[in-house]
This record gives structure tokens, sequence and C-alpha cells, in this order.
């Protein structure tokens, strides 16, 4: 079996669900399973399933949170 691996550079998650992440390109994934999280609709609404609840896109943008940047002690 083979393996291949991929590397995305995030800059933001979800407040509520810290391993969900949201990448430069705008992917969301799963960190913990590695999955990327599909954008589907319900209904007529666009959103995305995050942890068997449904987020819309127009109510997205109060769910994310830039992430902070860490310091070093030397």
């Amino acid at each position: 079996m083979e393996y291949v691996s991929i590397k995305y550079r995030v800059k933001g998650r979800l407040k509520d669900k810290p391993n969900y992440y949201w990448t430069e390109c705008g992917k969301l994934i799963n960190v913990n399973s590695g999955r990327v999280i599909k954008k589907t609709l319900k209904g007529l609404t666009p959103g995305y399933w995050v942890s068997k609840n449904f987020i819309p896109l127009t109510k997205l943008k109060s769910y994310i949170e830039l992430i902070p940047k860490e310091k070093l002690p030397f």
C-alpha cells in the first residue's frame, strides 16, 4: 500500500471546534481524521456539516477565528 501526504497552509479555525481548520486555498479540513469537508446544500442553503451540525455560509464568518501566532521564549 502506498501513501501520499499533502501539506496545507492554515489561516483560521472554528471557535467552538478547534480541530476544524481553514486553509489558504479555502478548504475546510478536520485535523483529527484528516478529511476535507465538502460544501453541501441543506434545502437551498449552502454550508458545511460540522460534527452533525449544519453551518450555513451566511453565518460562517462569525464562527471563524484567526490562529494566534505563538511567541517563542527566546
